[in-house]
Formats: C-alpha cells, sequence, structure tokens
C-alpha cells in the first residue's frame, strides 16, 4: 500500500540547482501526500513538489518494548475505569452501563491468574453484560474463537513537545459540557456522566471552548501514572459542534488539556484513534504523537 499520512516514511527529493548535493533523504512523519508534507523528528517540517519526489516509502515505526506497552495501557486503564471496577490480580475488570468498549472490557496488565478468562466472563455476567478483553499488542490473551473488533492505534507524545493553549478547564463536566459531548455522533446515553467522571489515582480535566453562550468543543484529560511513577496525560472524548469544525479548535483544546497536564507533572500525552481513521491520525501526526502500539477487543463469543 503507497503511504499514507500518519506514516511514518522516508522522502527522498531533488535540491535545487547549485546545490551541493543533487538530492537528500528526509525521515519523518507523513503529514500530506498532494503536496508531499514530511515532518522530520527535529519537528522540520519539509514540503516538496511532486514533480521533485524521487522516492517515498514507508518505514517500521520506531520499535516500542512490551514494557512500555504495558505501562502506558497501566496509565490508561486507571484514566478510564468505567463506573464499577475490580482487580482480578493483576486484571482490571471494568463496567461502565455499556457505554464505550474499554469501559466496558477487562484490562489484562499482568500474569493470566488462575482461572482468569473464567472469573472476568462470571463478573461481566453478574452485570449483564457479555465479557470483552482489550488485546494491546503484546499483551493480548489468548482467546481462540474470540472475534477481535475494533482496532485502534495509540499515538504519544513527550508533553514539552506539543505546543500548548489556554482553554477553559475544570474539574466537573456541568450540563453544558455533557450536553456538547457526543457519543458515535449521539447525545450521551444514561449512565454515561459516571463513566466520564471516574478516574483511578489520578486527577481530571474538561476542557471547553465557548463562542457566545454556546459550548463549541470539549475534551477530557487524565494524569494517571504507569507503574513506574511515570506520569502520563490521556486525552479522549475530544469533540467540535459540526458548525465549528475545520476551524483549528480539535488542536486547540488538545494543547490547552496538554497545558493542564504539564502543570500537573504530566511528561507524556496518549490518545486513541481508530485505525481506520487516516485525517485523524494525520492531525495528530502533525501536532507532534507518533504511532506507539496499537489494540482492538475481543468479544465473547
Amino acid at each position: 500500500m503507497p503511504p499514507a499520512p500518519g506514516d511514518r516514511v522516508v522522502l527522498r527529493h531533488r535540491l535545487p540547482a547549485g546545490s551541493s548535493h543533487p538530492m537528500t533523504d528526509v525521515l519523518g512523519l507523513l503529514e500530506s501526500v498532494d503536496p508531499v508534507r514530511v515532518r522530520a523528528a527535529d519537528g522540520r517540517v519539509v514540503q516538496v513538489a511532486s514533480d521533485d519526489v524521487v522516492a517515498l516509502k514507508t518505514v517500521p515505526p520506531r520499535p516500542v518494548s512490551t514494557r512500555a506497552v504495558r505501562a502506558l495501557e497501566h496509565a490508561a486503564a486507571l484514566a478510564w475505569p468505567g463506573s464499577e471496577h475490580a482487580w482480578l490480580e493483576s486484571w482490571l475488570v471494568r463496567a461502565g452501563g455499556g457505554f464505550t468498549a474499554r469501559a466496558n472490557s477487562c484490562a489484562p496488565l499482568g500474569p493470566v491468574p488462575e482461572d482468569g478468562v473464567q472469573r472476568v466472563r462470571a463478573w461481566y455476567a453478574e452485570r449483564g453484560l457479555p465479557a470483552r478483553f482489550t488485546q494491546p499488542d503484546r499483551l493480548a490473551v489468548d482467546l481462540p474463537g474470540w472475534p477481535v473488533i475494533d482496532r485502534s492505534r495509540v499515538l504519544t507524545a513527550p508533553v514539552a513537545d506539543v505546543a500548548g493553549a489556554e482553554v477553559d478547564v475544570r474539574d466537573e463536566p456541568d450540563d453544558e459540557w455533557l450536553g456538547a459531548c457526543r457519543h458515535r455522533g449521539r447525545t450521551l446515553p444514561p449512565g454515561a456522566a459516571g463513566v466520564l467522571r471516574a478516574v483511578v489515582d489520578g486527577e481530571l480535566g474538561f476542557a471547553r471552548v465557548t463562542r457566545g453562550s454556546e459550548v463549541v468543543a470539549v475534551a477530557r484529560g487524565a494524569v494517571t501514572a504507569a507503574p513506574d511513577g511515570t506520569p502520563w496525560l490521556g486525552l479522549t472524548v475530544v469533540e467540535v459542534a459540526p458548525r465549528a469544525r475545520r476551524q483549528g479548535l480539535g488542536g486547540r483544546i488538545c494543547a490547552g488539556l496538554v497545558a493542564w497536564g504539564a502543570e500537573r507533572g504530566a511528561q507524556g500525552a496518549y490518545l486513541q484513534v481508530a485505525e481506520p481513521n487516516t485525517p485523524a491520525r494525520a492531525l495528530c501526526a502533525a501536532a507532534g504523537f507518533t504511532d506507539h502500539h496499537g489494540y482492538g477487543y475481543a468479544l465473547e463469543p
């Protein structure tokens, strides 16, 4: 497949006449294919006319260790624990009335407990929910016959590499914030507010952008720690009103939450993007986020 925005690529392109070399290479994240625009690791953006492109190839992302995946998944699980959760040894089971797959799935954050799968199935059955496992790369539980759906990518960035912005961030989501939030294009279902307000050993921030008396953009931030103590900022439920889109408000509100998280000690920021959502991944790449790992959900057959 040809490179797509959000991919890590190497670009070989011609240099202007009189340069010391006829061509050069750039390694970085592809932001655009027409024109070709690549953001290098030092933040420099190289834009090249199509006629000057000699080669454009996708290269594998930098390897991420299993330990790093586990650490980030641990912080993310604490940031989105559902309205009810319990530890089954090193596995975290979460329930939230069916609101979001993540809040209603088991996060396998360590060794398989004795009879772990059976215990997870029983826990969800007691709540009238199907058993579901988050299946991160290299941490996935062996579940033969369980279909894996809804693949997503986790993107990360050092907080220092993301430009901050000033937005209104509050400790609680009021009715206006909740009214502006959407889940799969619809108003929030009953019980969603309990999931949004939940965090384990962390701090929440609910950002908004207001025009006049109308809230036109919202986002949720959660600062939680990985097992090694590293504080992470999780960015979720980023929503911009349809009439206010394509004006940079999504990037602005995320940048505002990054500044809020930095004040609370967060060293890195992460967000989760559906794997097929190439435009969103490209926007994240332009903001300095890089691919960390992927995950899906294994659903009880």
